[in-house]
């Protein structure tokens, strides 16, 4: 049988990409799971609409650019939102006879058998032509602006909510729970939802005020309001989320946990929910927790070089203490996860302490501490040990007892995962110490102290700017410790180059996604010598420096000089 042909076949042919490459795209295709022609867009390797049209030659179609072009409402509507998204067509352009269709493969067969059948129905005939995937999703998201759909179900809301009051009186806590199931309510909660996740945000706020309801998202680590809503309906959209996530509809005077999760493009979300009483109603508070956001790859974390090295390393010894530090929302967890992902093998019994469990691992014994029924860190680490572990995930050290404990199961040949709340890796052992543990138990136990901060990565599209005489200084000032060698293995070449981002069609808000920045102090025998006669910052600082720790400002200012990362972001992460 005879191979068929892709479109790196032709662009080898046409030499337009080197040979040597393939193997990395297509490594990289499988690894991040993106398509080949958004990797090739990505690193430049081809112009876009060059590309587009060596793949209409491929496939024998024509290719249609629609950059800019916004198709009418009433031509959308001819194709379902679900059918567009599963099959990767989009209508764009009707007449008397004539459906135009763009789409991301035109040889697929089943999208073109979905695709008859919608245009007959219509009365209409197919005409299809090929799209680039920025077009095929720009045009999604012009099907309906969230404020526009969300305006039509109100709409929807208020006839439903007139006819309900020319029927007899009900009982108010029947109406509000009957009203909160009607379709209505459950589209608002679902288009907030799928609004959210297309978005990429980790967390959605609905807040109460006395007029409105604040819809906020959270977006790489910053809150932006989305939507207003009615406060005539606020109590209908609590109800519903609280009977997706099995809470009591009645208790509004504290505040309530759950979590439920749903299919979203074949992908399963959790969601993770608090309800807290406030003046103006209950304000809800929804996790977003995508299961293979948790389980990423170390050096997509941000770990590479010395501190990737140090942590693999580390992590692979049989007993010991490794912790993770930063403030809330620094991706500890996340770090953990990844941890956790690595050593889940067949022959290994891992247990975990969760508060709460925010991704759940296949293979992974995980647990929530329940501290209203005294099942706590440290009541659940004294069984976890009669569990045959050997390796075990504690959620946080918060107090001495659960600091003591996972001593002594590092000490007793278990390797043990932690967080602990510190500004910085140097703070760790003065806090242990002042949490009343033993220093002498500290050598022996603690393998690796790991601390992080989380920075908005730049788009692919960025803009470089020339930086004053002052961040030159300091930025020179933070890689002088670093030789040419080291500084060519990032990349890093004089004259320096920083950037910031542009707002663009593909990115928004000019940044996507986030990336740590860390520091990684090892235990040595210089470390334990200081740790066992004086602990002091100055000389656990000196000991780092020894060692050869790239703090996290020089991390984030080599990611900054990698054109990965904004500097003014940098500086703001280590600052908090």
């Amino acid at each position: 049988m005879t191979k068929q042909k892709t479109i790196l076949d032709v662009l080898i042919k046409k030499k337009l990409i080197d040979p040597v490459a393939l193997d990395s795209i297509k490594r990289e295709s499988e690894e991040s799971k993106k398509n080949i022609e958004e990797i090739l867009l990505e690193k430049k390797i081809i112009d876009e609409k060059k590309l587009y049209q060596l793949k209409a030659e491929l496939l024998k179609t024509t290719f249609r650019d629609l950059t800019g072009f916004k198709p009418k409402q009433e031509v959308l509507k001819l194709v379902p939102l679900e059918a567009a998204q599963h099959y990767g067509f989009v209508p764009f352009n009707v007449d008397k006879k004539n459906l135009e269709i763009g789409m991301l493969n035109p040889n697929d067969i089943d999208a073109n058998e979905a695709l008859k059948f919608i245009a007959h129905r219509n009365g209409l005939s197919p005409k299809v032509f090929l799209i680039s995937q920025i077009d095929f999703k720009e045009i999604i998201k012009a099907y309906s602006t969230f404020k526009g759909e969300v305006k039509e179900v109100l709409e929807e809301l208020k006839k439903e909510i007139d006819s309900e009051k020319k029927k007899p009186t009900i009982l108010k806590s029947d109406k509000s729970e009957k009203i909160s199931e009607e379709a209505p309510i459950s589209k608002v909660v679902a288009l907030i939802i799928n609004n959210a996740i297309e978005q990429g945000a980790s967390d959605i706020h609905i807040e109460p005020n006395e007029k409105s309801v604040r819809v906020r998202f959270r977006v790489d680590g910053v809150l932006k309001i989305n939507l207003t809503l009615p406060i005539n309906i606020h109590a209908a959209v609590v109800s519903r989320i609280k009977i997706l996530s099995r809470l009591k509809i009645d208790e509004t005077r504290k505040p309530q946990d759950g979590r439920f999760f749903t299919q979203i493009d074949k992908k399963k979300i959790d969601f993770r929910i608090s309800t807290f009483p406030t003046y103006a109603g209950e304000k809800v508070v929804m996790r977003i927790l995508d299961p293979s956001a948790g389980l990423r790859k170390l050096s997509d974390l941000g770990l590479d070089g010395r501190n990737l090295k140090l942590v693999e390393e580390n992590i692979q010894k049989p007993n010991g203490l490794i912790l993770v530090t930063g403030p809330t929302g620094s991706g500890k967890s996340t770090t953990l996860y990844s941890i956790l992902n690595i050593l889940n093998q067949e022959g290994v019994n891992i247990i975990s302490l969760e508060d709460p469990i925010e991704y759940y691992i296949e293979g992974v014994s995980q647990s929530q501490v329940r501290p209203e029924i005294d099942y706590t860190f440290a009541s659940g680490l004294r069984s976890i040990l009669r569990q045959d572990p050997d390796k075990i995930m504690v959620g946080e050290i918060r107090d001495k007892e659960t600091a003591s404990l996972a001593v002594h199961a590092a000490l007793t040949g278990h390797l043990v995962l932690s967080t602990l709340h510190t500004n910085d890796a140097l703070g760790v052992i003065p806090r242990l110490i002042d949490m009343g543990i033993d220093p002498y138990l500290l050598p022996p136990t603690l393998l690796l102290i790991v601390a992080q901060r989380l920075v908005r990565k730049l788009c692919p599209i960025k803009k470089e700017f020339k930086a004053s005489d002052e961040v030159i200084k300091m930025v020179e000032k933070e890689i002088s410790g670093f030789s040419e060698q080291e500084l060519e293995k990032y990349n890093i070449k004089k004259p320096y180059s920083l950037y910031e981002p542009i707002v663009s069609k593909e990115c928004p808000r000019g940044t996507k996604g986030r990336i740590g920045i860390f520091e990684v102090i090892a235990m040595t025998p210089e470390l334990e010598e200081i740790i066992l006669t004086q602990p002091s910052d100055s000389k656990i600082k000196a000991e780092a420096a020894r060692q050869g720790m790239i703090t996290m400002l020089q991390d984030g200012i080599i990611k900054a000089l990698r054109g990965s990362v904004g500097f003014e972001e940098v500086k703001k992460a280590v600052e908090e």
